[in-house]
């Protein structure tokens, strides 16, 4: 596939994928009655944090020239195509839905949003430059981790119906 899109809108939108990720995270966790549930999400929240400053960093190195398109808005309706069923758009909508889901719903939740990253960013392989994938399959690593991690979590305990 040919990469089309700019590289810092990329990040920019992976930022804030992270950021909504981490409000969400972070009210869940404020809501949290037990430790074993404050700490599934302190891991996350802390994972999220450090992906942010990953995603920015690669923002600010970013080219900043604009690449050809077929059509005048090529890539942002791509990108919006790609976004648009995503479970947070926004890290206010993310607050918001944590603070009226039950544990149940916001573990559900938080697992349709890993498998949404984990969607996100290995469409976005193909579409940095070489020199920033490995920072890419790196973060998607990650996300699987998350994925994982919250899985278990649902099956310790017992909230799998």
């Amino acid at each position: 596939m040919a990469v089309f899109f700019k590289e810092g809108e990329l990040y920019r939108i992976a930022a804030e994928m992270e950021r909504s990720g981490l409000a969400f995270y972070s009210q869940v966790a404020r809501q949290a009655k037990d430790e074993s549930t404050k700490a599934v999400y302190a891991y996350l929240i802390t994972s999220e944090k450090r992906h942010l400053r990953k995603f920015n960093s690669l923002f600010s190195h970013s080219a900043k020239s604009s690449n050809p398109e077929s059509y005048k808005g090529e890539y942002r309706n791509y990108l919006a195509a790609l976004l648009k069923d995503m479970v947070f758009s926004s890290s206010a909508l993310a607050r918001s839905r944590a603070s009226k889901s039950s544990a149940r719903t916001a573990l559900n939740t938080g697992i349709k949003a890993e498998k949404d990253s984990i969607l996100f960013y290995s469409g976005l392989l193909d579409l940095v430059p070489e020199e920033n994938r490995t920072a890419v399959e790196i973060i998607l690593a990650e996300e699987k981790r998350h994925l994982k991690r919250l899985m278990d979590y649902k099956y310790k305990s017992g909230c799998f119906k």
